[in-house]
């Protein structure tokens, strides 16, 4: 292999890497100065942060919680990115997706456990790639535009949802918009309970067999995308419609696919917060994670392993935040959320601006060691 050539692999591994963490330092300076204007130690407060986090095995666990549901939203953005599309409808396609596992759910109370979690993967996929559908067949066959139709169909989502719940599924003589408790053959094991089995004690939380799903699903989804003949149909639409019509791809088959496997994958969710933490359909349950995995799948350069890194962080904010919002009561919950604002500006906005210094600085490093 010839030296240039290494050396510009290098820099196409190097590279994302280094500018998303040139992206977050500058995001968490910009954090340190607003949390300066509210009259608190920037370093006091990211170690409140940090502590609350990954201060012990049960933070953890809460930390992994929140990053499950974010790497399926953003493993959803990604794909359909990579096919040009920008599917900002992952909160709705969860949203419907559990409405389908709690019908399963609340109907497979005999059915063994095994049963009813392979029943609820692939109904959470179907319904959720199915909400999908519609906006991606209209973008193809009728020229919609999929960022439109995918952020109107989260509200017709949120509707029929609290109609669902206010009018028909709510359980008896409540007034709670949520249904009854699930039967318990029908709730996800928590990992915790799973490790006792085999003789490991681990921190009590949340953190349920959704975790391993997701991960499952980043492999998959990496062998799709990088590794088929139709992902890379997906990625040659995403870089250049003109010579992908040219090369014999269609683009109206690619654009169903792409968004009903976005809408799959934003699906599992409901698994995730459904079967495995309410044990019950209840309004608002995604709880802005479709929204958050649009944050997730730019930090993570739209590659499962950056998603899984992007969505631990993102994770490690939400469950922090909490802790930081006790602590430091001037740092209210409204801090953290300007905070995650900080970083998905600057990851989103600013991405470009730092590119060139970044890139700059790589190529000087073999110059510099040469003199």
């Amino acid at each position: 292999m010839r030296p240039g050539s290494s050396r510009a692999a290098r820099l196409r591994w190097a590279m994302p890497a280094a500018l998303t963490t040139a992206n977050l330092g500058l995001a968490l300076a910009l954090s340190a100065v607003v949390i300066l204007l509210v009259g608190e130690n920037p370093l006091r407060a990211l170690g409140v942060l940090a502590a609350g986090a990954f201060g012990n095995a049960e933070a953890i666990g809460y930390t992994l919680y929140y990053a499950t549901s974010f790497v399926f939203t953003g493993l959803a953005v990604a794909v359909a990115f990579h096919a040009g599309l920008f599917n900002i409808g992952a909160e709705g396609q969860a949203y419907i997706a559990g409405l389908g596992v709690g019908l399963l759910c609340l109907g497979g109370g005999g059915w063994p456990t095994a049963l009813v979690v392979a029943a609820a993967v692939l109904t959470a996929a179907a319904f959720g790639a199915g909400w999908a559908f519609v906006p991606a067949w209209l973008q193809a066959r009728r020229g919609s535009h999929v960022v439109i139709t995918t952020i109107m169909f989260n509200f017709i989502a949120s509707a029929v949802m609290t109609h669902l719940l206010v009018n028909v599924l709510i359980k008896p003589g409540q007034q709670s918009p949520e249904t009854r408790e699930f039967a318990p053959s029908t709730w996800l094991p928590q990992l915790h309970e799973l490790a006792g089995r085999v003789g490991l004690e681990i921190g009590r939380s949340p953190l349920n067999l959704s975790a391993l799903l997701a991960l499952g699903a980043c492999a998959l989804v990496w062998l799709y995308v990088w590794h088929t003949r139709w992902g890379y149909e997906l990625r040659a639409l995403g870089h250049n419609p003109t010579a992908a019509v040219y090369g014999g791809i269609v683009p109206e088959r690619i654009v169903v696919v792409a968004m009903s496997i976005s809408g799959a994958l934003a699906g599992l969710v409901s698994l995730n917060e459904i079967m495995g933490v309410h044990h019950r359909l209840l309004l608002n349950f995604p709880g802005g994670a479709g929204y958050v995995g649009i944050a997730v799948a730019l930090m993570g350069r739209n590659h499962p392993a950056g998603i899984v890194l992007a969505a631990v962080l993102f994770g490690a904010l939400y469950q922090g935040g909490t802790e930081l919002s006790f602590d430091v009561p001037r740092l209210t919950r409204d801090m953290v959320v300007v905070i995650q604002g900080m970083i998905i500006l600057v990851c989103g906005a600013f991405e470009h601006a730092l590119r060139g210094p970044v890139r700059a600085m790589f190529r000087r490093g073999p110059a510099a060691g040469r003199a």
